[in-house]
């Protein structure tokens, strides 16, 4: 099958990128290029990243500034550009038919890691549009800042985010308190195609020491690419397709070397240009020991991992065409449990193959302006072994997902969208329970439209989305209940507006009707996990999940300050997650049941965070977060355990945490601090325990410099200074262990 669909996706994409070019069915396209300089001394800046946003294009700039986009299509368009050390420029450019349009582009050097600067139709220098969305971005020194072995360890110092984890390797972000389905993680746009939603073991297929940049969509933005994903969507951008065609070869070179469990990374990615084709490839490998706590080693918490693939593009001014293929291999341990479950802990093997196909097609005279459409195929695996060497549980899942988008122009009081279909068919099986092996089809259509009437912007979408689900044969009279197909139907709508005040003062709000069909997990599980401490129970008679969503936000962007205020409330109809009932199971009386049921449940908190330029070369920054869940109690439950209160708090609620930090530059040498803090957790769910309060100090250097033709930035981190004993409320062996204790680590990347 995967020879197949390469072979097809190959033969289709050529030909019909030929037969159109020769029909003369494309749009006149323009070209974007020019130069990067520093505003203060008028000298061109290197390896500056640039990604045009509407439509799928990156460069950066060489080594002597100079940069080039082609195949534009007529239309108005942002560009970002980011560099380590500079403020982030997001720019407006008008492309009329056959333009070559020549920009100089002049970045200010900053302190600010989120300074953002926007340049309006080409008149440099004017601050504040309208130009706001939902959706942000985290790139350069920010990102670098941050790297961990983990996509949630590298984000969770944003308001807001928090990490699940199981030791080393598994770890999930959670936003806002909302986790598993409710987060969407991509990779560059299409699905990674794990199990990491389905537990807390299962770790997330990414690594984000490859990433150019982390996008987080929230609202309207968010359904495009999937249903349910109320909390929000992760985009890690790599890439690995090429877009554009580069002057000269370039690529990457990164080392990172950690304490805490003898850590080490290399990785390095390479772009070559020839003709009209553009091949990339890149090699990742990780690898650690069991890591250090201030309690002492933690067990059965080892790391082994790489992550390599390879990209080709073929670039014409109709557009372009590429494939990509990856393999992601993953070793790593799962620390054991004392009194029960795995008292040796369980390891954990898994491969994802991974290919691609993605085209970008420019159309003349039309409505719409570009078409883009793209098919995945993903074959994963997942062994659980026990100290035995037996198998304990083992997943396999193939994914094929396949998407056709329309980017439209303006139309009624519209400036420009994006309409679309998409499709999925997952075939599932779990060996070691009763779980059957099961598969779903899925399917989408979709539209967002965006538009800026004076000083406001509005961003309006829905989704409809089918899904059946099918369990390999139907059993009546299942342990967990009628085990049958199931065929659910529902729609999803969003509606974001963001007003500008002027002098870079700005107030939004944002509504989403969410809904999520359960997946296999939730409906047909039956067995134990060993990994996850539990003997999970399905729910074939499960409803859709259904949520209402929705935030309110204040944001003050000035030259040496930028502050948000943020408050949301979000309401489920139909809560799905695998509730603990804390009765040991009959079949395996050392592990708890864990039953998936749905309630109605809220989430709602508050969220702020501020950054302020105190001199030229002093730079404060800090965020804080309140989340607070709930959910009703039922009446058959009340009976059961004897409870009286009507709600009770939901599990896996993160407590009231933040951090502030410090930074003070001197030219490309960067010093910080940052105090990470977190209350004590006392609303609990159903058997969970109390985590109680923490502070946590940092320490960071930065440091980038020239030589020759190359760009080099080093990064020295000290994280948990004082090695503090402290627990993080959402590890799901937090009971047992403490987080990480001091970790000195050492990132160094070379540009070339």
């Amino acid at each position: 099958m995967f020879n197949h669909i390469l072979s097809i996706f190959v033969f289709l994409s050529f030909s019909f990128s030929h037969d159109i070019e020769d029909a003369e069915l494309i749009s006149s396209s323009g070209i974007i290029s020019g130069i990067v300089v520093d505003v203060e001394s008028g000298e061109s800046v290197s390896y500056a990243y640039l990604h045009l946003e509407g439509i799928n294009r990156t460069t950066t700039s060489d080594r002597d500034g100079r940069f080039e986009l082609r195949n534009i299509p007529e239309g108005t368009y942002t560009i970002i550009i980011h560099r380590i050390g500079y403020v982030t420029q997001n720019q407006t450019i008008q492309i009329d038919r056959d333009e070559d349009k020549e920009i100089r582009i002049q970045l200010r050097p900053t302190v600010l890691s989120g300074q953002v600067i926007e340049v309006v139709a080409d008149a440099e220098g004017t601050l504040g549009s309208n130009l706001e969305h939902a959706s942000i971005k985290i790139i350069g020194d920010q990102l670098r800042r941050n790297l961990d072995v983990t996509l949630s360890g590298t984000l969770n110092n944003q308001a807001g985010f928090s990490e699940r984890g199981m030791g080393a390797a598994p770890g999930r972000p959670v936003i806002r308190g909302l986790g598993d389905e409710r987060i969407l993680i991509l990779e560059d746009g299409g699905r990674t195609g794990d199990v990491s939603w389905a537990s807390g073991d299962h770790s997330v297929t990414v690594d984000p020491s490859s990433a150019n940049e982390i996008e987080i969509a929230r609202g309207p933005a968010a359904l495009e690419f999937g249903a349910g994903a109320i909390g929000g969507v992760i985009n890690v951008v790599r890439n690995q397709i090429p877009n554009s065609i580069p002057s000269r070869t370039t690529g990457t070179l990164s080392m990172q070397g950690a304490t805490v469990n003898n850590g080490l990374m290399g990785a390095g990615s390479v772009t070559v240009p020839w003709n009209d084709l553009v091949f990339n490839i890149g090699l990742n490998g990780r690898l650690g020991q069991n890591y250090k706590t201030p309690a002492g080693i933690l067990e059965n918490s080892y790391l082994q991992t790489t992550n390599n693939g390879f990209g080709i593009g073929y670039i014409r001014p109709w557009g372009y065409a590429g494939l990509s293929g990856s393999i992601y291999y993953s070793e790593y341990g799962i620390p054991p449990d004392p009194e029960g479950g795995h008292p040796s802990g369980v390891d954990i093997e898994m491969v994802k193959y991974q290919t691609e196909g993605r085209a970008e097609i420019l159309i003349r005279n039309s409505f719409f302006n570009l078409l883009e459409t793209r098919g995945s195929f993903i074959r994963y695996h997942h062994v659980e072994l026990e100290a035995s060497g037996n198998v304990g549980t083992q997943f396999d899942m193939d994914t094929i997902t396949g998407s056709f988008k329309l980017r439209n122009k303006g139309w009624g009081f519209f400036d420009n969208g994006v309409i679309g279909m998409w499709g999925e068919f997952v075939d599932y099986s779990v060996f070691g329970s009763r779980t059957p092996d099961s598969n779903s089809g899925s399917g989408a259509i979709f539209a967002i439209q965006e538009a800026d009437i004076g000083s406001l912007h509005l961003e309006a979408g829905f989704r409809l989305n089918h899904t059946t689900t099918r369990p390999e044969r139907e059993r009546p009279n299942s342990f967990i209940g009628h085990v049958r197909q199931r065929t659910f139907t529902g729609l999803e709508s969003s509606l974001s507006g963001i007003y500008h005040f002027g002098r870079g003062f700005y107030l939004g709000t944002t509504l989403m009707h969410s809904w999520r069909a359960p997946t296999l997990e939730e409906l047909y599980s039956e067995g134990p996990h060993l990994a996850a401490y539990a003997f999970e129970i399905g729910n074939p008679d499960l409803n859709a999940e259904r949520g209402l969503g929705s935030e309110i936000f204040a944001r003050l962007k000035q030259d040496i300050a930028t502050f948000q205020i943020a408050g949301y409330y979000n309401y489920f109809g139909n809560f799905l997650h695998a509730q603990n009932t804390g009765r040991p199971s009959i079949p395996r009386a050392d592990l708890n049941e864990f039953q998936y049921v749905g309630t109605q449940a809220t989430i709602y908190g508050a969220e702020l965070s501020t950054e302020l330029q105190l001199r030229n070369n002093l730079a404060l920054d800090s965020n804080i977060s309140l989340t607070i869940g709930d959910r009703v109690v039922s009446e058959e439950e009340k009976e059961i355990t004897g409870l009286t209160e009507s709600e009770q708090p939901l599990p896996m609620i993160p407590p009231v945490s933040g951090n502030i930090g410090l930074r003070y530059a001197i030219n490309t040498l960067t010093i910080g601090g940052r105090m990470r803090l977190s209350a004590k957790q006392t609303r609990l769910g159903e058997f969970e325990t109390e985590t109680a309060g923490y502070i946590i100090a940092d320490l960071n250097v930065q440091y980038r410099f020239n030589w020759g033709n190359t760009m080099h930035t080093a990064s020295l981190n000290a994280l948990n200074l004082f090695n503090e004993e402290y627990y993080n409320h959402l590890s799901l062996v937090k009971d047992l262990f403490p987080e990480p204790g001091r970790n000195v680590t050492l990132l160094y990347r070379v540009y070339f």
